[in-house]
């Protein structure tokens, strides 16, 4: 048997959404990615048992919060979603409050409740870092995320582990 989610991958520009769906499926890191946009696509296959495939459809949205009402069209049929900051950048947390509440308010599960967001803070690796671990911690209690987690996509720190 085979399921397929749809899963979104959003917030700020620059924070590293697509260099997670390229480490997370492709296991791969380049730091020269072109800014994508609208949206891009990638799919990572899960054998969850001996019956059962699971097929994440990880949908990598464009990052410019001013085009955010132009990117509900990819929500749609979404099942879940990873919002990501940078922990150098703390406008990076500001942009993912409202891509979070932009969520919220626009994709919903069957029952009408939000889909189930999780919060990443990535980039751990650097040495210039201005968000504590308390700060994240807290922001995502007080946003409803289901999860968080610290990442270092360059040095594939708790990527493979975010979506299991």
């Amino acid at each position: 048997m085979e399921t397929v989610f749809k899963i979104l991958v959003i917030g700020a520009r620059g924070v590293g959404k697509t260099s997670f769906v390229q480490q997370y499926v492709h296991r791969i890191f380049t730091e020269n990615y072109k800014i994508t946009l609208g949206a891009d696509f990638a799919v990572k296959v899960l054998q969850w048992s001996e019956t059962e495939t699971i097929r994440l459809h990880l949908w990598d949205i464009a990052g410019m919060e001013q085009s955010l009402p132009l990117c509900r069209v990819y929500y749609r049929g979404a099942a879940g979603c990873l919002i990501m900051c940078d922990v150098t950048r703390p406008d990076t947390l500001v942009s993912a409050y409202h891509w979070k509440t932009d969520v919220d308010e626009n994709v919903q599960q069957l029952d009408g409740s939000p889909i189930p967001c999780m919060f990443l803070a990535n980039k751990c690796d650097r040495s210039d870092r201005q968000l504590s671990t308390e700060e994240i911690r807290k922001f995502s209690q007080e946003n409803n995320f289901i999860r968080w987690s610290e990442t270092s996509v360059k040095e594939n720190k708790n990527v493979l582990e975010t979506v299991r």
